[in-house]
């Protein structure tokens, strides 16, 4: 009996150190640390749009979309996209994250400084989002340790492939050693677009949603990073103090700012007015990009060493879209079980390539794997840059 119970003992603490996002509490050798490269299609998409690999960041990510961008400071000043990743794992569903061990991705504006980089992670390579951010922590939030990491599993955290995972890591390495020293770090639940707003016009968070998208309008109008405060339980743009309710100072982008938002209300209205259908997305536990559920790519995707096992698969197999009433219940659904079947399809948005999809041409269209990844995926496509030694943590080379 006493060996039984000390067995399940053990399994137990097993099972509680393989949860994904708890293991960036502690560092394990650096002996299976990655060496992070920027692959050359990405060195490429940074010259296109007037940048280099020393430039300041931003990073946007979108949980229904299961996408994540990295944007470029370029040399007038303003951001440009850069490359878009397709997350591989998220947890949780739509809404911010408010307690420990409710496996939710936060949703909000959040600082990532050299710090916060862990080249030692359980989970290949990783950083650290910032949440709980002063606001959430004002409110009482719980919780911490999420993080954008790799091995494909997730407990509230952003997961990636680890391929992904060492060009990101590389990408925020560079810019912190070329003078960066906070990484704005955005967080939502969708792209912020009238469509989705009238969509999801029905759900319990939707007041905060649309603060959130006073934030991501700032930025798609200026393309510059904002200052973000709060005051109470929202967040404020522009504000004298940071934490207060202070007066706002003067700011020569409201009125283009406001503009977009009655825009966009303008654009939900006539949506909803049309017969656009209420939604509700239904998740078990999280979801993935589309591309990881199209069985056709598994084949390629084992050509990247270690996607790492996705967590949860039977929960993947419990996402619908469901279709609501006027008094908010489910007429219909859809399972989203493959790329076929989702209703938003990403779209070529590596700056380098995006001729491609608004172009036509007698060429073929590079699959989403080559779009998102390259065209060859192995490591001797890296450019240099790794053995600089700066203020961020350097992984250990391979081996």
């Amino acid at each position: 009996m006493l060996v039984r119970l000390s067995q399940g003992i053990a399994l137990l603490a097993t099972l509680a150190l393989l949860s994904a996002c708890s293991l960036e509490r502690r560092e394990q050798s650096s002996s299976r640390a990655a060496q992070s490269t920027i692959t050359a299609e990405t060195l490429a998409a940074m010259d296109s749009i007037g940048t280099d690999r020393n430039q300041p960041i931003l990073i946007r990510a979108f949980k229904k979309e299961s996408e994540i961008e990295i944007w470029k400071r370029t040399r007038a000043g303003t951001y440009a996209l850069m490359k878009t990743y397709p997350v591989c794992r998220w947890s949780g569903r739509l809404g911010p994250k408010t307690r420990e061990g409710d496996r939710q991705v936060p949703e909000g504006f959040y600082t990532v400084t050299p710090g916060q980089m862990n080249p030692n992670s359980a989970m290949w390579l990783s950083f650290n989002v910032g949440y709980p951010n002063p606001m959430e922590r004002a409110l009482g939030r719980t919780g911490g340790d999420i993080m954008v990491h790799g091995t494909c599993s997730s407990r509230g955290c952003y997961a990636m492939t680890n391929e992904q995972m060492d060009e990101i890591y590389a990408v925020m390495r560079e810019a912190f050693q070329g003078g960066q020293k906070v990484v704005q770090f955005q967080s939502y639940p969708f792209r912020m677009t009238a469509e989705n707003l009238a969509k999801f016009r029905n759900d319990p968070n939707m007041t905060f949603w649309k603060n959130l998208k006073e934030g991501s309008d700032r930025f798609e109008v200026t393309k510059r990073e904002m200052a973000v405060n709060y005051c109470g339980t929202r967040y404020t743009f522009g504000a004298n103090d940071a934490p207060g309710c202070g007066e706002t100072i003067t700011d020569p982008d409201a009125a283009a700012v406001a503009a977009k938002a009655r825009e966009d209300e303008t654009k939900v209205a006539s949506l909803i007015a049309g017969g656009y259908s209420a939604i509700r997305m239904s998740y078990s536990d999280g979801d993935q990009n589309i591309f990881f559920r199209d069985p056709s790519k598994k084949k390629l995707l084992d050509l990247w060493a270690a996607a790492g096992e996705f967590s949860r698969p039977e929960a993947l197999a419990a996402v619908k879209e469901q279709k609501l009433d006027n008094k908010g219940n489910v007429i219909s659904e859809t399972s989203i079980s493959s790329a076929s079947d989702a209703s938003d399809q990403p779209t070529l948005t590596t700056a380098a390539t995006s001729s491609m999809t608004t172009t036509k041409s007698s060429k073929t269209k590079p699959s989403l794997f080559d779009q998102w990844f390259g065209t060859n995926p192995s490591s001797d496509t890296a450019s240099d840059g790794l053995t600089t030694n700066g203020s961020v943590p350097l992984p250990q080379p391979r081996g």
